[in-house]
């Protein structure tokens, strides 16, 4: 990733409130960027976005992505160079409540913000942001690769592949060059697909790290829902350095990088939910306690993973932190939380390490 590459462009990215869309903005913001954020207010409370005051440092927008009108003259007044689309319902337990609204925000809302783009000559380069769960999920043994078909057993998992067919029906037919009656610079596309993310600050419910973490905060014991599935675990600065090469490379050579990009964990960091807790439990010294529901739980994938060989082969991306690290640099943000420490400070130097790790790779 290159620091000058970055330097004074205009960047929008909508989800800002949410945990990776704030990670990602105080990124941009340490790497010198202008950034205009555009999302709802953060989805929990206490969030990243609040401890962090991350609305301090870029250009805090409150809006819907499924006001294309709100859009619209926000890329006309701050003319976006780049676009990361990352405002999503993106809950799978939330989505069997509210499917409808899980439609509307990761279907139509990505439509709006795509067709937003397009009506403004400024934008280059659009990375949007679905997830590991937009495959049809077969239980394979196996990676998926991005010419997998799309599916989703889920309203979540389904609203993200929808989401990805949409990415191309308006790569094809409105940002290639010449196929849009509007003159002007063709625009680059691409969509993103990471594992389960885990990091700092995230206090989102029906999670499985923010449960315990935030169970380990209040002194109490945490219930685990689905102690066998196996997932894909990576600490969220890994596919966010993977969304940023790939920007810059859509910017510097175009439509030989567009399209679906896998940024998922290494193979062996595919575990399961108990042996996260009981790791987790390990780092707190004793302090967690958990147990496992009785409940009746809705549909959930047992294992899904992704293949990541186009982006280590064409990118020259590949995950910095095994899973046993990223575990420690999570518990010990909230441990510096706990301890009332300055978390902007404390986000921005796991930035600094991890972007250490990037230029010693």
């Amino acid at each position: 990733m290159n620091r000058a590459f970055w330097k004074g462009k205009t960047v929008l990215v909508t989800g800002h409130t949410g945990i990776k869309g704030s990670w990602l903005s105080l990124w941009l913001h340490a790497l010198g960027a202008k950034v205009i954020g555009f999302a709802l207010q953060s989805p929990s409370s206490p969030s990243l976005f609040e401890v962090a005051a991350v609305g301090e440092k870029i250009v805090s927008i409150h809006g819907d992505v499924c006001d294309l009108a709100h859009l619209v003259r926000v890329c006309e007044q701050y003319r976006p160079e780049l676009v990361i689309h990352m405002a999503a319902q993106a809950l799978v337990r939330e989505s069997y409540r509210s499917p409808v609204e899980t439609y509307e925000t990761n279907v139509m809302g990505t439509v709006k913000v795509l067709d937003a783009a397009r009506q403004v000559d400024s934008v280059r380069v659009v990375v949007s942001v679905t997830s590991d769960k937009c495959y049809e999920n077969q239980e394979w043994d196996w990676g998926y690769r991005e010419n997998e078909p799309m599916g989703g057993h889920d309203p979540y998992s389904s609203s993200k592949g929808c989401a990805e067919l949409v990415a191309a029906a308006y790569r094809r037919s409105f940002f290639a060059a010449g196929v849009d009656a509007v003159e002007r610079p063709p625009v680059h596309l691409a969509t993103v697909r990471a594992g389960n993310v885990i990091c700092g600050g995230d206090w989102a419910a029906d999670r499985l790290v923010p449960d315990v973490m935030q169970a380990f905060l209040e002194k109490r014991r945490v219930v685990i829902r689905y102690p066998g599935a196996i997932r894909p675990w990576q600490h969220v600065l890994e596919p966010l350095a993977g969304y940023l090469l790939l920007a810059e490379e859509m910017w510097k050579h175009g439509s030989t990088f567009e399209g679906g990009w896998n940024f998922g964990a290494e193979d062996r960091d595919a575990r399961p939910v108990s042996w996260i807790v009981e790791r987790l439990a390990n780092l707190l010294d004793g302090q967690l306690q958990w147990e496992v529901s009785g409940a009746v739980q809705p549909h959930e994938a047992r294992y899904l993973k992704l293949d990541c060989s186009k982006a280590k082969n064409q990118l020259g991306w590949s995950p910095l932190l095994n899973l046993s690290t990223a575990l420690e640099w999570v518990v010990r943000w909230y441990q510096a939380y706990q301890e009332g420490q300055d978390m902007f400070r404390v986000t921005r130097e796991q930035i600094e390490r991890y972007e250490g790790l990037l230029r010693q790779a």
